[in-house]
Protein backbone atom coordinates (compact mmCIF):
# COMPACT_ATOMS: atom_id res chain seq x y z
CA UNK A 1 0.00 0.00 0.00
CA UNK A 2 1.46 3.42 -0.94
CA UNK A 3 2.15 6.17 1.54
CA UNK A 4 0.15 9.37 1.59
CA UNK A 5 2.06 12.56 0.97
CA UNK A 6 2.45 14.98 3.95
CA UNK A 7 1.14 18.51 3.72
CA UNK A 8 3.44 21.00 2.11
CA UNK A 9 3.57 23.17 5.26
CA UNK A 10 5.10 20.34 7.25
CA UNK A 11 7.65 19.45 4.65
CA UNK A 12 8.90 23.02 4.16
CA UNK A 13 12.23 22.58 6.04
CA UNK A 14 13.84 25.27 3.98
CA UNK A 15 11.18 27.80 4.90
CA UNK A 16 11.51 26.96 8.62
CA UNK A 17 15.29 27.41 8.56
CA UNK A 18 14.89 30.72 6.80
CA UNK A 19 12.44 31.86 9.48
CA UNK A 20 14.84 30.96 12.27
CA UNK A 21 17.71 32.74 10.58
CA UNK A 22 15.55 35.84 10.07
CA UNK A 23 14.57 35.88 13.76
CA UNK A 24 18.18 35.49 14.86
CA UNK A 25 19.28 38.30 12.55
CA UNK A 26 16.55 40.57 13.87
CA UNK A 27 17.55 39.84 17.47
CA UNK A 28 21.20 40.55 16.73
CA UNK A 29 20.31 43.78 14.97
CA UNK A 30 18.15 44.85 17.89
CA UNK A 31 20.93 43.98 20.34
CA UNK A 32 23.41 45.99 18.28
CA UNK A 33 21.11 48.99 18.22
CA UNK A 34 20.35 48.76 21.95
CA UNK A 35 23.92 47.85 23.00
CA UNK A 36 24.90 51.47 23.88
CA UNK A 37 21.75 51.82 25.98
CA UNK A 38 22.42 48.51 27.71
CA UNK A 39 26.02 49.54 28.40
CA UNK A 40 24.98 52.92 29.78
CA UNK A 41 22.30 51.31 31.91
CA UNK A 42 24.74 48.79 33.30
CA UNK A 43 27.21 51.60 34.02
CA UNK A 44 24.58 53.73 35.78
CA UNK A 45 23.72 50.76 37.94
CA UNK A 46 27.41 50.25 38.79
CA UNK A 47 27.89 53.95 39.60
CA UNK A 48 24.77 54.02 41.75
CA UNK A 49 25.80 50.90 43.65
CA UNK A 50 29.28 52.30 44.23
CA UNK A 51 27.85 55.59 45.45
CA UNK A 52 25.52 53.86 47.90
CA UNK A 53 28.39 51.72 49.18
CA UNK A 54 30.56 54.82 49.63
CA UNK A 55 27.71 56.58 51.41
CA UNK A 56 27.26 53.64 53.79
CA UNK A 57 30.96 53.75 54.69
CA UNK A 58 30.89 57.51 55.32
CA UNK A 59 30.76 58.31 59.07
CA UNK A 60 27.64 60.01 60.28
CA UNK A 61 29.48 63.11 61.37
CA UNK A 62 30.72 63.62 57.79
CA UNK A 63 27.45 63.03 55.95
CA UNK A 64 26.13 66.55 56.51
CA UNK A 65 29.19 68.31 55.04
CA UNK A 66 29.19 65.80 52.18
CA UNK A 67 25.58 66.58 51.29
CA UNK A 68 26.31 70.30 51.46
CA UNK A 69 29.27 69.89 49.11
CA UNK A 70 27.22 67.85 46.62
CA UNK A 71 24.40 70.39 46.69
CA UNK A 72 26.82 73.24 46.11
CA UNK A 73 28.31 71.44 43.11
CA UNK A 74 24.83 70.85 41.65
CA UNK A 75 23.93 74.54 42.03
CA UNK A 76 27.20 75.65 40.44
CA UNK A 77 26.73 73.29 37.50
CA UNK A 78 23.15 74.51 37.02
CA UNK A 79 24.27 78.16 36.92
CA UNK A 80 27.15 77.61 34.48
CA UNK A 81 26.19 78.05 30.79
CA UNK A 82 25.62 74.66 29.20
CA UNK A 83 26.40 73.16 32.59
CA UNK A 84 23.54 70.63 32.72
CA UNK A 85 24.24 69.50 29.15
CA UNK A 86 27.94 69.02 29.78
CA UNK A 87 27.30 67.25 33.06
CA UNK A 88 24.88 64.86 31.33
CA UNK A 89 27.46 64.12 28.65
CA UNK A 90 30.11 63.46 31.30
CA UNK A 91 27.72 61.23 33.25
CA UNK A 92 26.87 59.21 30.11
CA UNK A 93 30.56 58.83 29.30
CA UNK A 94 31.36 57.66 32.82
CA UNK A 95 28.44 55.23 32.73
CA UNK A 96 29.58 53.87 29.36
CA UNK A 97 33.08 53.35 30.74
CA UNK A 98 31.84 51.71 33.94
CA UNK A 99 29.40 49.46 32.06
CA UNK A 100 31.78 48.28 29.33
CA UNK A 101 32.27 44.57 28.88
CA UNK A 102 35.49 43.39 30.50
CA UNK A 103 35.38 39.78 29.44
CA UNK A 104 36.61 37.08 31.82
CA UNK A 105 38.52 39.60 33.96
CA UNK A 106 35.27 41.16 35.19
CA UNK A 107 34.18 37.91 36.82
CA UNK A 108 37.57 37.51 38.50
CA UNK A 109 37.42 41.07 39.83
CA UNK A 110 33.93 40.48 41.18
CA UNK A 111 35.05 37.30 42.90
CA UNK A 112 38.06 39.09 44.43
CA UNK A 113 35.86 41.93 45.66
CA UNK A 114 33.46 39.52 47.26
CA UNK A 115 36.27 37.66 48.98
CA UNK A 116 37.72 40.94 50.24
CA UNK A 117 34.38 41.95 51.68
CA UNK A 118 34.07 38.56 53.32
CA UNK A 119 37.48 39.01 54.96
CA UNK A 120 36.51 42.47 56.18
CA UNK A 121 33.34 41.05 57.68
CA UNK A 122 35.40 38.38 59.45
CA UNK A 123 37.72 41.02 60.92
CA UNK A 124 34.71 43.07 62.01
CA UNK A 125 33.03 40.18 63.78
CA UNK A 126 36.26 39.24 65.57
CA UNK A 127 36.53 42.79 66.97
CA UNK A 128 33.04 42.79 68.45
CA UNK A 129 34.02 41.31 71.87
CA UNK A 130 36.79 43.90 72.29
CA UNK A 131 35.12 47.09 71.02
CA UNK A 132 31.56 46.89 72.28
CA UNK A 133 29.71 47.35 75.56
CA UNK A 134 26.31 46.12 76.69
CA UNK A 135 25.27 49.63 77.79
CA UNK A 136 25.83 51.15 74.31
CA UNK A 137 22.39 51.87 72.74
CA UNK A 138 23.84 52.19 69.22
CA UNK A 139 26.98 50.04 69.16
CA UNK A 140 29.46 50.53 66.36
CA UNK A 141 30.46 46.89 66.68
CA UNK A 142 27.62 44.42 67.16
CA UNK A 143 26.94 40.78 66.41
CA UNK A 144 25.33 40.55 63.00
CA UNK A 145 26.33 44.11 62.08
CA UNK A 146 28.14 45.29 58.96
CA UNK A 147 31.70 46.47 58.57
CA UNK A 148 30.76 49.46 56.39
CA UNK A 149 30.25 51.79 59.37
CA UNK A 150 33.40 50.77 61.24
CA UNK A 151 35.99 50.50 58.45
CA UNK A 152 36.58 53.80 56.69
CA UNK A 153 39.48 52.80 54.42
CA UNK A 154 41.03 49.53 53.34
CA UNK A 155 43.38 48.19 50.69
CA UNK A 156 44.27 44.72 49.43
CA UNK A 157 47.22 43.65 47.31
CA UNK A 158 47.09 41.60 44.13
CA UNK A 159 47.21 38.40 46.19
CA UNK A 160 44.12 39.33 48.20
CA UNK A 161 46.04 40.10 51.40
CA UNK A 162 45.12 43.04 53.59
CA UNK A 163 47.69 45.83 53.14
CA UNK A 164 46.12 48.65 55.14
CA UNK A 165 42.98 49.14 57.20
CA UNK A 166 41.62 52.20 58.97
CA UNK A 167 38.87 51.57 61.47
CA UNK A 168 36.85 53.57 63.96
CA UNK A 169 36.40 52.51 67.54
CA UNK A 170 33.99 53.80 70.22
CA UNK A 171 35.07 56.60 72.51
CA UNK A 172 34.70 54.47 75.65
CA UNK A 173 37.40 52.05 74.49
CA UNK A 174 40.41 52.31 76.82
CA UNK A 175 42.96 53.21 74.15
CA UNK A 176 45.24 54.71 76.79
CA UNK A 177 45.95 51.34 78.39
CA UNK A 178 48.72 49.26 76.81
CA UNK A 179 46.96 46.01 77.66
CA UNK A 180 43.82 46.97 75.76
CA UNK A 181 45.82 48.09 72.77
CA UNK A 182 47.89 44.91 72.77
CA UNK A 183 44.78 42.72 72.58
CA UNK A 184 43.38 44.55 69.57
CA UNK A 185 46.75 44.64 67.82
CA UNK A 186 47.33 40.94 68.34
CA UNK A 187 43.89 40.12 66.97
CA UNK A 188 44.34 42.29 63.87
CA UNK A 189 47.76 40.81 63.27
CA UNK A 190 46.31 37.29 63.26
CA UNK A 191 43.40 38.21 61.01
CA UNK A 192 45.53 40.19 58.54
CA UNK A 193 47.90 37.26 58.03
CA UNK A 194 51.12 35.96 59.46
CA UNK A 195 54.57 36.33 57.96
CA UNK A 196 54.54 40.13 57.78
CA UNK A 197 55.34 43.07 60.04
CA UNK A 198 52.52 45.46 60.90
CA UNK A 199 52.46 49.00 62.21
CA UNK A 200 49.61 50.38 64.33
CA UNK A 201 48.93 54.12 64.49
CA UNK A 202 46.45 55.14 67.18
CA UNK A 203 44.74 58.52 66.79
CA UNK A 204 43.20 59.05 70.20
CA UNK A 205 41.64 62.39 69.29
CA UNK A 206 39.58 60.99 66.41
CA UNK A 207 39.21 57.42 67.71
CA UNK A 208 40.88 55.96 64.64
CA UNK A 209 43.27 53.02 64.33
CA UNK A 210 45.31 52.45 61.18
CA UNK A 211 46.94 49.12 60.42
CA UNK A 212 49.71 49.05 57.80
CA UNK A 213 51.69 46.09 56.48
CA UNK A 214 55.36 47.13 56.33
CA UNK A 215 57.88 45.89 53.80
CA UNK A 216 61.13 44.45 55.20
CA UNK A 217 63.98 46.88 55.71
CA UNK A 218 66.85 46.65 53.18
CA UNK A 219 69.68 44.36 54.25
CA UNK A 220 71.92 44.91 51.21
CA UNK A 221 73.42 48.24 52.36
CA UNK A 222 77.12 47.78 53.13
CA UNK A 223 79.53 49.97 55.06
CA UNK A 224 80.47 53.06 53.07
CA UNK A 225 81.23 56.74 53.41
CA UNK A 226 77.89 58.31 54.30
CA UNK A 227 77.10 61.95 53.59
CA UNK A 228 77.16 63.33 57.13
CA UNK A 229 78.76 66.24 58.97
CA UNK A 230 81.27 65.90 61.85
CA UNK A 231 79.51 64.68 64.96
CA UNK A 232 76.91 62.64 63.09
CA UNK A 233 76.83 58.85 62.89
CA UNK A 234 74.43 56.72 60.89
CA UNK A 235 73.12 53.97 63.15
CA UNK A 236 71.10 52.32 60.40
CA UNK A 237 68.18 52.80 58.06
CA UNK A 238 64.45 52.91 58.73
CA UNK A 239 61.07 53.50 57.08
CA UNK A 240 60.58 56.43 54.66
CA UNK A 241 57.70 57.96 56.63
CA UNK A 242 59.55 57.85 59.98
CA UNK A 243 62.24 60.47 59.29
CA UNK A 244 62.43 63.59 57.14
CA UNK A 245 65.85 62.95 55.64
CA UNK A 246 67.38 60.62 53.07
CA UNK A 247 70.97 59.70 52.28
CA UNK A 248 72.41 58.39 49.02
CA UNK A 249 73.83 54.89 49.36
CA UNK A 250 75.53 52.62 46.86
CA UNK A 251 74.80 48.94 46.43
CA UNK A 252 75.15 46.35 43.68
CA UNK A 253 72.35 47.91 41.64
CA UNK A 254 73.59 51.51 41.80
CA UNK A 255 72.83 54.56 43.92
CA UNK A 256 69.56 55.19 45.71
CA UNK A 257 68.20 57.38 48.52
CA UNK A 258 67.21 55.72 51.78
CA UNK A 259 65.99 57.19 55.11
CA UNK A 260 68.66 56.96 57.85
CA UNK A 261 68.65 56.96 61.65
CA UNK A 262 71.22 59.68 62.37
CA UNK A 263 72.72 60.02 65.84
CA UNK A 264 74.07 63.50 66.55
CA UNK A 265 76.81 63.95 69.13
CA UNK A 266 78.91 66.84 70.37
CA UNK A 267 78.29 69.90 72.50
CA UNK A 268 74.85 70.64 71.04
CA UNK A 269 73.56 67.10 71.26
CA UNK A 270 70.82 66.14 73.67
CA UNK A 271 71.78 62.43 73.50
CA UNK A 272 75.61 62.45 73.42
CA UNK A 273 76.09 58.80 74.48
CA UNK A 274 74.78 55.51 73.11
CA UNK A 275 73.83 52.14 74.58
CA UNK A 276 73.26 49.17 72.25
CA UNK A 277 71.67 46.01 73.61
CA UNK A 278 70.97 42.81 71.74
CA UNK A 279 70.97 39.08 71.56
CA UNK A 280 74.21 37.20 70.82
CA UNK A 281 75.12 37.58 67.13
CA UNK A 282 72.41 40.22 66.73
CA UNK A 283 74.80 42.91 65.47
CA UNK A 284 75.77 45.11 68.42
CA UNK A 285 79.49 44.64 67.71
CA UNK A 286 78.81 45.36 64.05
CA UNK A 287 77.10 48.59 65.09
CA UNK A 288 80.15 49.68 67.12
CA UNK A 289 82.43 48.80 64.21
CA UNK A 290 80.27 50.89 61.88
CA UNK A 291 80.33 53.83 64.31
CA UNK A 292 84.11 53.54 64.65
CA UNK A 293 84.65 53.69 60.88
CA UNK A 294 82.46 56.79 60.65
CA UNK A 295 84.09 58.47 63.66
CA UNK A 296 87.61 58.03 62.28
CA UNK A 297 86.87 60.49 59.48
CA UNK A 298 86.71 63.41 61.91
CA UNK A 299 88.12 62.27 65.27
CA UNK A 300 90.04 59.78 67.40
CA UNK A 301 88.74 56.44 68.63
CA UNK A 302 89.56 54.47 71.78
CA UNK A 303 88.22 50.90 71.76
CA UNK A 304 87.78 48.58 74.73
CA UNK A 305 86.80 45.08 73.61
CA UNK A 306 85.49 43.06 76.52
CA UNK A 307 84.62 40.02 74.42
CA UNK A 308 88.29 39.38 73.65
CA UNK A 309 87.50 37.75 70.30
CA UNK A 310 89.43 40.23 68.16
CA UNK A 311 86.38 41.77 66.51
CA UNK A 312 88.21 45.11 66.25
CA UNK A 313 91.62 43.77 65.19
CA UNK A 314 91.24 45.40 61.79
CA UNK A 315 91.58 48.81 63.51
CA UNK A 316 94.90 48.03 65.22
CA UNK A 317 97.68 50.35 64.14
CA UNK A 318 95.43 52.66 62.13
CA UNK A 319 95.61 56.42 62.10
CA UNK A 320 93.23 57.91 64.66
CA UNK A 321 92.87 54.67 66.65
CA UNK A 322 94.44 55.44 70.02
CA UNK A 323 94.23 51.88 71.37
CA UNK A 324 92.33 48.60 71.17
CA UNK A 325 92.33 47.01 74.63
CA UNK A 326 90.99 43.55 75.50
CA UNK A 327 92.57 42.70 78.88
CA UNK A 328 91.21 44.12 82.18
CA UNK A 329 94.51 45.82 83.00
CA UNK A 330 94.72 47.52 79.62
CA UNK A 331 91.07 48.47 79.72
CA UNK A 332 91.48 50.07 83.15
CA UNK A 333 94.53 52.01 81.97
CA UNK A 334 92.75 53.18 78.81
CA UNK A 335 89.62 54.27 80.65
CA UNK A 336 91.68 55.97 83.35
CA UNK A 337 93.42 57.94 80.64
CA UNK A 338 90.02 58.80 79.16
CA UNK A 339 88.97 60.29 82.50
CA UNK A 340 92.11 62.45 82.66
CA UNK A 341 91.72 63.46 79.01
CA UNK A 342 88.13 64.53 79.61
CA UNK A 343 89.18 66.66 82.57
CA UNK A 344 92.08 68.12 80.59
CA UNK A 345 89.82 69.14 77.75
CA UNK A 346 87.40 70.85 80.13
CA UNK A 347 90.20 72.78 81.85
CA UNK A 348 91.82 73.74 78.56
CA UNK A 349 88.54 75.01 77.13
CA UNK A 350 87.78 76.90 80.35
CA UNK A 351 91.11 78.71 80.41
CA UNK A 352 90.93 79.47 76.70
CA UNK A 353 87.57 81.15 77.16
CA UNK A 354 88.89 83.09 80.15
CA UNK A 355 91.71 84.44 77.98
CA UNK A 356 89.33 85.25 75.14
CA UNK A 357 91.05 82.81 72.79
CA UNK A 358 89.65 79.96 70.70
CA UNK A 359 89.74 76.48 72.15
CA UNK A 360 92.84 74.58 70.97
CA UNK A 361 92.42 71.92 68.32
CA UNK A 362 93.47 69.08 70.63
CA UNK A 363 90.55 69.95 72.95
CA UNK A 364 88.02 70.31 70.13
CA UNK A 365 88.84 67.19 68.14
CA UNK A 366 86.12 64.59 68.80
CA UNK A 367 87.12 61.62 70.95
CA UNK A 368 85.04 58.45 70.74
CA UNK A 369 85.19 55.80 73.46
CA UNK A 370 83.70 52.51 72.26
CA UNK A 371 83.22 49.81 74.88
CA UNK A 372 82.01 46.36 73.87
CA UNK A 373 80.84 43.90 76.55
CA UNK A 374 81.83 45.93 79.65
CA UNK A 375 80.22 43.42 82.02
CA UNK A 376 82.70 40.75 80.93
CA UNK A 377 85.56 43.08 81.81
CA UNK A 378 83.92 43.82 85.15
CA UNK A 379 83.76 40.11 85.94
CA UNK A 380 87.41 39.56 84.97
CA UNK A 381 88.56 42.65 86.88
CA UNK A 382 86.71 41.51 90.00
CA UNK A 383 88.44 38.13 89.75
CA UNK A 384 91.84 39.82 89.60
CA UNK A 385 91.02 42.21 92.44
CA UNK A 386 90.93 45.28 90.20
CA UNK A 387 88.36 48.11 90.14
CA UNK A 388 85.31 47.86 87.93
CA UNK A 389 86.06 49.39 84.49
CA UNK A 390 82.49 50.66 84.30
CA UNK A 391 83.17 53.01 87.20
CA UNK A 392 85.78 54.82 85.08
CA UNK A 393 83.15 55.63 82.45
CA UNK A 394 81.33 58.02 84.76
CA UNK A 395 83.57 61.03 84.07
CA UNK A 396 83.38 60.77 80.24
CA UNK A 397 79.66 60.15 80.47
CA UNK A 398 78.93 63.11 82.75
CA UNK A 399 81.23 65.67 81.14
CA UNK A 400 81.73 64.22 77.68
CA UNK A 401 79.27 66.50 75.92
CA UNK A 402 81.19 69.61 76.97
CA UNK A 403 84.57 68.03 76.21
CA UNK A 404 83.58 66.57 72.80
CA UNK A 405 83.92 63.05 74.20
CA UNK A 406 81.35 60.49 73.06
CA UNK A 407 80.81 57.10 74.71
CA UNK A 408 79.13 54.15 72.98
CA UNK A 409 78.53 50.94 74.94
CA UNK A 410 77.34 47.61 73.56
CA UNK A 411 76.18 44.73 75.75
CA UNK A 412 74.20 41.52 75.52
CA UNK A 413 70.58 41.90 76.49
CA UNK A 414 70.83 39.09 79.02
CA UNK A 415 73.57 40.99 80.90
CA UNK A 416 71.78 44.35 80.91
CA UNK A 417 71.08 44.02 84.64
CA UNK A 418 74.85 44.02 85.30
CA UNK A 419 75.34 47.47 83.78
CA UNK A 420 75.83 50.04 86.52
CA UNK A 421 73.29 52.81 87.02
CA UNK A 422 75.48 55.77 85.86
CA UNK A 423 75.98 54.11 82.48
CA UNK A 424 72.25 53.54 82.08
CA UNK A 425 71.40 57.06 83.21
CA UNK A 426 73.69 58.87 80.77
CA UNK A 427 73.15 56.75 77.64
CA UNK A 428 69.86 58.14 76.37
CA UNK A 429 70.38 57.09 72.78
CA UNK A 430 69.36 53.43 72.73
CA UNK A 431 69.39 50.61 70.19
CA UNK A 432 67.96 47.11 70.67
CA UNK A 433 68.87 44.43 68.11
CA UNK A 434 67.80 40.86 67.54
CA UNK A 435 64.68 38.82 68.21
CA UNK A 436 63.28 40.72 71.18
CA UNK A 437 59.81 40.84 72.70
CA UNK A 438 57.74 44.03 73.02
CA UNK A 439 58.31 43.95 76.79
CA UNK A 440 62.08 43.88 76.34
CA UNK A 441 61.88 46.76 73.88
CA UNK A 442 59.82 48.78 76.37
CA UNK A 443 62.30 48.08 79.17
CA UNK A 444 65.34 48.99 77.08
CA UNK A 445 63.98 51.99 75.18
CA UNK A 446 61.35 53.27 77.60
CA UNK A 447 58.54 52.92 75.04
CA UNK A 448 56.84 50.00 73.27
CA UNK A 449 57.70 49.18 69.66
CA UNK A 450 55.32 50.67 67.07
CA UNK A 451 55.31 47.46 65.03
CA UNK A 452 54.81 43.77 65.57
CA UNK A 453 57.88 41.52 65.75
CA UNK A 454 59.24 40.70 62.29
CA UNK A 455 58.87 37.09 61.11
CA UNK A 456 62.57 36.91 60.18
CA UNK A 457 65.22 38.84 62.11
CA UNK A 458 68.42 39.31 60.09
CA UNK A 459 71.62 40.45 61.83
CA UNK A 460 71.52 44.14 62.61
CA UNK A 461 67.72 44.36 62.70
CA UNK A 462 66.04 46.01 65.66
CA UNK A 463 64.69 49.26 67.08
CA UNK A 464 66.28 52.60 67.94
CA UNK A 465 65.21 55.56 70.03
CA UNK A 466 67.11 58.82 70.45
CA UNK A 467 66.26 60.35 73.79
CA UNK A 468 62.53 60.94 74.12
CA UNK A 469 61.89 60.61 70.39
CA UNK A 470 59.79 57.95 68.69
CA UNK A 471 60.82 54.32 68.48
CA UNK A 472 62.08 53.56 64.96
CA UNK A 473 62.76 50.37 63.11
CA UNK A 474 66.43 50.15 62.22
CA UNK A 475 68.67 47.99 60.07
CA UNK A 476 72.40 48.39 60.75
CA UNK A 477 74.59 48.56 57.62
CA UNK A 478 76.60 45.41 57.03
CA UNK A 479 80.02 46.04 58.62
CA UNK A 480 81.53 42.62 59.37
CA UNK A 481 85.04 41.84 60.55
CA UNK A 482 87.10 41.84 57.34
CA UNK A 483 89.52 39.29 58.82
CA UNK A 484 86.80 36.72 59.55
CA UNK A 485 86.81 33.71 57.26
CA UNK A 486 83.06 33.69 56.67
CA UNK A 487 82.95 37.32 55.50
CA UNK A 488 81.85 37.79 51.91
CA UNK A 489 84.43 39.30 49.61
CA UNK A 490 82.39 42.38 48.63
CA UNK A 491 81.66 43.16 52.30
CA UNK A 492 85.31 42.59 53.23
CA UNK A 493 86.45 44.99 50.53
CA UNK A 494 83.90 47.61 51.61
CA UNK A 495 85.25 47.64 55.19
CA UNK A 496 88.92 47.60 54.13
CA UNK A 497 88.38 50.58 51.86
CA UNK A 498 87.14 52.62 54.84
CA UNK A 499 90.08 51.84 57.14
CA UNK A 500 92.56 54.69 57.72
CA UNK A 501 96.21 54.39 56.77
CA UNK A 502 98.51 52.31 59.03
CA UNK A 503 100.48 54.18 61.68
CA UNK A 504 103.52 53.63 63.92
CA UNK A 505 103.93 54.64 67.60
CA UNK A 506 105.65 57.92 68.40
CA UNK A 507 107.94 58.06 71.51
CA UNK A 508 106.43 60.02 74.37
CA UNK A 509 108.12 62.83 76.22
CA UNK A 510 109.33 61.99 79.69
CA UNK A 511 108.10 65.29 81.08
CA UNK A 512 104.78 66.98 80.49
CA UNK A 513 104.98 69.77 77.93
CA UNK A 514 103.35 72.97 79.17
CA UNK A 515 101.62 75.30 76.70
CA UNK A 516 103.79 78.19 75.49
CA UNK A 517 103.89 81.19 77.77
CA UNK A 518 102.75 83.56 75.07
CA UNK A 519 99.48 81.65 74.80
CA UNK A 520 98.48 83.00 78.19
CA UNK A 521 97.73 79.64 79.86
CA UNK A 522 98.52 79.22 83.53
CA UNK A 523 101.30 76.77 84.33
CA UNK A 524 98.89 74.33 86.01
CA UNK A 525 96.40 74.31 83.13
CA UNK A 526 98.25 71.87 80.88
CA UNK A 527 96.96 68.80 82.80
CA UNK A 528 98.53 66.15 80.58
CA UNK A 529 100.04 68.53 78.07
CA UNK A 530 98.06 67.09 75.18
CA UNK A 531 99.87 63.72 75.33
CA UNK A 532 98.09 60.52 76.05
CA UNK A 533 100.66 59.18 78.47
CA UNK A 534 102.46 62.22 79.88
CA UNK A 535 104.26 61.44 83.10
CA UNK A 536 104.95 57.83 82.06
CA UNK A 537 108.37 57.48 80.35
CA UNK A 538 108.58 55.45 77.18
CA UNK A 539 104.83 55.25 76.89
CA UNK A 540 104.56 52.84 79.84
CA UNK A 541 101.07 52.38 81.19
CA UNK A 542 100.21 52.73 84.84
CA UNK A 543 100.89 49.47 86.58
CA UNK A 544 103.35 48.38 83.90
CA UNK A 545 100.64 47.11 81.55
CA UNK A 546 100.79 49.82 78.92
CA UNK A 547 98.05 52.21 77.82
CA UNK A 548 96.85 54.13 74.79
CA UNK A 549 99.72 54.99 72.49
CA UNK A 550 99.94 57.97 70.17
CA UNK A 551 100.18 56.85 66.57
CA UNK A 552 101.66 58.57 63.57
CA UNK A 553 101.02 57.81 59.91
CA UNK A 554 103.77 55.93 58.13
Amino acid sequence: MGRRALPSGLTGGTSLARGREFARTAADSTADMLHPLLTIGRGLHALGTGGLRRWARTPRDRRGPTLLLVASCVVIVALVPYGPTLSAVVLMAAAAWAGRERGPAATADAVDEESCHARLQTVYESLVPYLTAAEDPDPLYAHGGGWQRAFTEYEFDHLGRLVSLQLRYPAYFTDGEPESRAKVEQLLRLKAGRGREYRFDWEEEDNHLTLSALPPLPTDIRAQRFVTVPGEAVLGFTDPNSVQRTLPVTDDTGTRDVPPVVWRTGQRSTEPHLLALGRPAAGTTTLLRSVALQALHHGDVLIVDGSGTGEFSCLLGREGVLAVETAPAGALAALEWACHETERRILTAHHARQQGRPVPEDARRPLWILVDRPTSLSHLAAGEGRPDPQELLQVPLRHGRVANVTVAVAEHLDNAALIIEPVLAHTRARVVLGAVTPGQVRTALGAPPPTTPPPDVPPGRGYARLGSGPVLRVQVPATPDPYAQDTAEHERRAVLDLLPEPCVPVPYATEPQAPPAEAGYPEDAHATGGHLMDGHPDGERPGGTGGPVRLQAT
